[in-house]
């Protein structure tokens, strides 16, 4: 039987963070070959890294306060699995 475990991270529209992936546990020995971010209408990707990382960078700006976005990691391996993981951003009106 499987769990939902939400990850929620606030931030304000005028900041430009930068959020990680750790894919290392599932992989195993296998490594990633190729990933994408997919995120919700209303906030930006600025930037995206990983190369051959198991860790995966997105730096997102914008977003409107009071809106919580979904934001999508989704990996290839040289083994051709395939997962995804989302996290939320949750833009808060600026302090």
């Amino acid at each position: 039987m499987g769990y939902s475990k939400e990850i929620v991270f606030d931030k304000t529209p005028s900041e430009v963070l930068d959020y990680v992936v750790k894919w290392a546990n599932w992989l195993g020995n296998d490594v990633v070959s190729s990933d994408s971010w997919t995120v919700s209408a209303g906030i930006t990707v600025d930037d995206s890294a990983g190369g051959s990382s198991p860790l995966r960078t997105v730096w997102l700006s914008g977003g409107t306060a009071g809106t919580t976005y979904t934001i999508t990691n989704e990996v290839v391996t040289t083994d051709g699995r395939t997962a995804a993981r989302s996290f939320y951003i949750n833009v808060v009106d600026e302090r």
